[in-house]
């Protein structure tokens, strides 16, 4: 059995079939709808349900109703939705790949570098700042930014954070090495540049959320595309910037980026700024109304970001995207 689903105020419509969820539906028609870790976590999907029944974790829900998870909705009737946003896209076939590792790199004591080879004459086609899942054995998932631009397609760079407990981070990744496999498929995500260069592209990260970030400023490079742009890079210590050696070779290439990390708890010889990095932001950009912002990284920061960009900063909020590394699982981190 199927239901029409349509987006309050337009004219589009889509079939979605009882036991798949409204994300799936708009993606298998060509449209793409804000999400992130598609477990109904980050709430990155939420919309407005005006009319119609569906279940979401079992449970009915009724319109009208805000706040529904479109991830997890499942239709028990015609529904009528209002998405965050809607958009029109050529849908990139997904691809499951048993990828190989090829290496890992430890920058700080907590985060990994993971890097990945896809076999030989397989490539992937994704937008630099996408992710892909990393399927485990008993079938659940894990959410990855991927950190290389997309014209290095045959493999894929993942910045990992050690989580205490978690599965992944613990079990899976701290027993990898040269040549083990890793079932991967990629590519997922709404996190990737609008290309506007007329607007300044305004960066902010926090911790391995740096990860999509360096895709898509080495997507920029790689292409010529001169910003104007901005990095915000947001850590605890020094340390916790665990790439400074490429942010110089950016900042030495890229005339027309300006990178500024940011400490909320710098030693005594940091010369740079400190505090929160969405504030570090406000103070150089009170008024962000012509800006383009992805911010990416703990989902306390970004929901801080969200609110005072577009109530302080006059960010309007279809200028605001977000990739909040949430929960996986019971215990792990997402991307």
């Amino acid at each position: 059995m199927t239901f029409d689903i349509r987006i309050a105020g337009t004219d589009i419509a889509f079939a979605c079939a009882a036991d798949e969820t409204v994300l799936d539906a708009a993606e298998r028609a060509g449209y793409s709808i804000p999400y992130s870790c598609r477990k109904g976590v980050c709430s990155t999907c939420a919309g407005v349900l005006s009319e119609g029944t569906t279940t979401i974790r079992h449970q009915r829900v009724s319109g009208p109703r805000e706040g529904v998870l479109l991830c997890q909705a499942k239709p028990l009737s015609a529904l009528t939705i209002k998405p965050g946003r809607i958009e029109k896209r050529d849908p990139l076939a997904r691809k499951r790949i048993k990828a190989n590792v090829f290496r890992l790199q430890r920058p700080t004591p907590d985060v990994v570098i993971l890097q990945l080879r896809f076999p030989a004459g397989v490539r992937t086609k994704f937008r630099a700042g996408q992710y892909l899942r990393v399927i485990m054995a008993d079938g659940d998932s894990r959410n990855f930014s991927m950190a290389n631009p997309p014209q290095e397609s045959d493999g894929a760079e993942l910045h990992i954070r050690h989580v205490p407990g978690g599965i992944f981070s613990e079990k899976v990744l701290a027993a990898l090495t040269k040549g083990d496999k890793l079932d991967v498929e990629i590519p997922y995500g709404e996190f990737f540049l609008r290309e506007d260069f007329a607007r300044t592209a305004v960066f902010v990260a926090t911790g391995t959320g740096f990860a999509p970030i360096k895709s898509i400023v080495q997507d920029l490079i790689k292409r010529g595309v001169r910003g104007p742009a901005r990095l915000y890079w947001g850590a605890r210590g020094k340390a916790d910037i665990y790439l400074p050696a490429l942010l110089a070779t950016w900042q030495a290439q890229a005339d027309w980026l300006k990178i500024v990390p940011v400490l909320s708890e710098p030693g005594a010889d940091w010369q740079g700024r400190r505090g929160f990095v969405h504030s570090a932001v406000l103070q150089d950009l009170p008024d962000l109304s012509r800006c383009w912002v992805y911010a990416c990284g703990n989902p306390l920061m970004i929901e801080a970001a969200r609110r005072d960009f577009t109530r302080t900063g006059g960010l309007p909020t279809e200028q605001f995207y977000a990739d909040p590394f949430v929960p996986s699982g019971d215990q792990e981190a997402g991307s």
